[in-house]
């Protein structure tokens, strides 16, 4: 068996909706200091829809396959399908993922959180703090 699905190596080597978006609505940019991964996630917002999504992301194979995978699966969404997207999503739909790559789509999870935390903050928007990883004290961005 393969060690990577067909779909990972698709998104790795034919990444979508990779760039910056000017202006953004929403910006997000968390990293792993074990391996080096940084992601960052640019959200353009229309009443509630996520109408534009772009990520840049430095990594690993994975790290930029989840990146690609997750703006796939919250463009043209509504916010709260976007805050309810899960790592463990971004990884089936990319038939999995090697357990030492898991956190990969964690990541991207947290990078989509962490604009739509932005997006709240700039447009003073009220939230559940708790709903937001809190990447200042996380042990997976310090370890």
């Amino acid at each position: 068996m393969a060690l990577y699905s067909e779909i990972v190596m698709d998104h790795f080597t034919n990444p979508r909706n990779v760039g910056v978006i000017e202006n953004a609505d929403g910006v997000g940019e968390v990293g792993n200091a074990k391996c080096g991964d940084i992601m960052k996630i640019y959200l353009k917002i229309e009443n509630d829809i996520i109408v534009d999504v772009k990520f840049e992301t430095f990594g690993c194979g994975s790290a930029i396959a989840s990146s690609s995978m997750a703006t796939e699966m919250i463009k043209g969404k509504s916010i709260a399908d976007a805050m309810a997207l899960t790592n463990k999503a971004v990884a089936e739909a990319l038939q999995g993922l090697p357990a030492h790559k898991m956190h990969c789509s964690v990541l991207a999870e947290e990078a989509i959180k962490s604009a739509l935390k932005n997006y709240y903050d700039k447009n003073g928007i009220p939230y559940d703090k708790t709903q937001f990883p809190d990447c200042e004290n996380c042990a997976h961005c310090h370890n």
